[in-house]
């Protein structure tokens, strides 16, 4: 089953982003590069609790 995640911005720490994914089969957490509108630039994006 797939679980919503939140993806937030190591820069500012903003939650912009959303998706989904399946938490059964691994074991660290996300990270994508995206663009955060408050920066104004693309940052490395983790998801969060």
């Amino acid at each position: 089953m797939q679980k919503k995640i939140i993806l937030a911005c190591t820069g500012c720490g903003t939650r912009n982003y959303s998706t989904a994914g399946n938490n059964s089969n691994k074991s660290e957490r996300l990270e994508i590069k995206k663009y955060c509108k408050n920066c104004n630039a693309h940052t490395v994006h983790k998801e969060t609790k």
